[in-house]
């Protein structure tokens, strides 16, 4: 297995150098990250597909999430990555582009010893009729979310989420207010 690098950056996101990414995630280094969010409009209200990590994800395992999250590799765009990762993890191909909606900084102390400090670029697209097939190394489960769902879930039961996910909800919906 090849060595995954992230790319390390300030606050105004500004590259300053690449480090292995287990490492990263050990030191609590800030680097750039994103997160896809797929949405469909219903007759009840827009709709998120979330999925669930692979409880064997190096963590977060079995938590409840965006659509997809990774990491840019260096030269790559935020598009470039976020459409790569949809397939690699999701199984689906998109033939629109994502649209980026902004960025948001956090920090997070995670299991197995791991932090998260990211830069994440939250990228959003229409995935009506997009047909799935979700990389079981990565998905434990999937389905779409309305926003009354997700608000009672966040609720009730923050520990199901991942530590960003309310960030990148919050930044959508904001964005279709």
């Amino acid at each position: 297995m090849t060595e995954e690098y992230v790319v390390l950056v300030d606050k105004q996101g500004h590259e300053l150098g690449l480090q292995e990414k287990m490492q990263a995630h050990r030191d609590g280094v800030l680097h750039l990250a994103f997160s896809v969010l797929l949405y469909r409009d219903t007759a009840s209200g827009r709709e998120y597909l979330l999925h669930q990590r692979a409880l064997d994800k190096y963590h977060s395992g079995g938590l409840w999430t965006n659509t997809c999250c990774s990491h840019p590799r260096q030269g790559e765009t935020m598009n470039q990555a976020g459409v790569r990762r949809l397939q690699e993890e999701m199984g689906i191909t998109l033939t629109t582009s994502l649209t980026d909606i902004g960025d948001f900084c956090y920090f997070a102390n995670l299991d197995h010893q791991l932090i998260e400090h990211e830069l994440d670029h939250v990228l959003i697209a229409n995935g009506e009729g997009l047909v799935f097939t979700p990389n079981p190394a990565e998905v434990m489960a999937y389905r779409w979310w309305s926003m009354a769902e997700l608000e009672l879930q966040l609720q009730q039961a923050p520990q199901l989420f991942t530590a960003w996910f309310a960030q990148v909800l919050d930044l959508a919906e904001q964005t279709y207010r």
